[in-house]
């Protein structure tokens, strides 16, 4: 439960990061950016891809290319819910995912779903609802920004889960589809910031390289726990979950004072409630 403990932790330190590197004024891109540089480097490092043999005929560049889009998308729409939402609801959304990547599993992958799978999927979208609906009470602007960017989230980190899903299942090795990934992400994120023509702030290098530290030690750490708890994967799973979402609740609570208003408690229990049962479902 450790190796759990402290990948949750590194996952919510890196929203708490990105929200206060924008705060003061910190270039989003350039830290993701960054990010990926460090993780690439450290990924080659931990798991050590034999990237001398790789298939170029088997490996499926598309999923690669198309990851490596989507990973730092989505890393931009987290920075701009974490600003607009909140990191509460931002974490949550982001654990959400799970329900889509679920669903997405019935109809693509034709995996039979119990009783207990299909309640968790109906607590995690009635959750999902909620923690939306909590934005009406804010300005019209706020309101739409916020939702966009918490829809942006959900189906963003869905999306990247059911990709890791697919790409796992041609039997591409890990470790060298890990690599290629991040890889791809820094690549494409360089030539972007290139074609912007963008002025680069050695602060926002910085700071992306310890939020690639953090990140890369999620994932790491996440996956070496499903390593060594391979006979328990419910525990990984729930564990994750439930630690993420709680330590960003009383991360915003406390750190950044954000109101918890009924409808965001009332997701907060019903997506509790639907990963518990998607744990148990397991």
């Amino acid at each position: 439960m450790e190796l759990i403990f402290t990948a949750a932790t590194c996952s919510v330190i890196v929203s708490i990061l990105l929200k206060w590197f924008k705060a003061q004024n910190y270039v989003p891109m350039q830290m993701i950016t960054a990010n990926y540089a460090i993780a690439s480097l450290l990924a080659y490092l931990w798991f050590k891809p034999d990237l001398a043999h790789i298939s170029v005929s088997e490996t499926p560049w598309w999923l690669i290319i198309l990851l490596g889009i989507t990973l730092p998308s989505v890393f931009l729409c987290l920075s701009k819910s974490l600003q607009t939402a909140g990191i509460v609801k931002t974490e949550i959304a982001q654990r959400l995912a799970v329900i889509l990547s679920l669903s997405a599993a019935y109809f693509l992958f034709q995996e039979k779903f119990s009783t207990l799978k299909i309640i968790g999927i109906v607590l995690g979208l009635g959750a999902v609802g909620c923690i939306l609906y909590s934005h009406q009470q804010q300005s019209e602007k706020s309101t739409k920004q916020g939702m966009y960017a918490l829809l942006s989230v959900w189906l963003g980190y869905a999306l990247i889960d059911i990709l890791l899903k697919y790409t796992s299942s041609l039997g591409v090795q890990f470790a060298v589809s890990l690599n290629l990934m991040f890889f791809m992400s820094l690549i494409l994120s360089i030539l972007y910031l290139l074609i912007k023509k963008t002025k680069w702030h050695a602060k926002s290098l910085c700071a992306g390289l310890l939020l690639g530290l953090f990140n890369f030690a999620n994932i790491a750490l996440y996956v070496k726990a499903h390593i060594l708890l391979k006979d328990s994967p419910a525990v990984v799973f729930a564990g994750m979950n439930f630690m993420v979402i709680l330590l960003g609740v009383i991360a915003g609570l406390f750190i950044f004072k954000e109101e918890m208003k009924t409808s965001t408690v009332l997701g907060l229990v019903l997506g509790l409630g639907g990963v518990i049962c998607l744990a148990l479902a397991i």
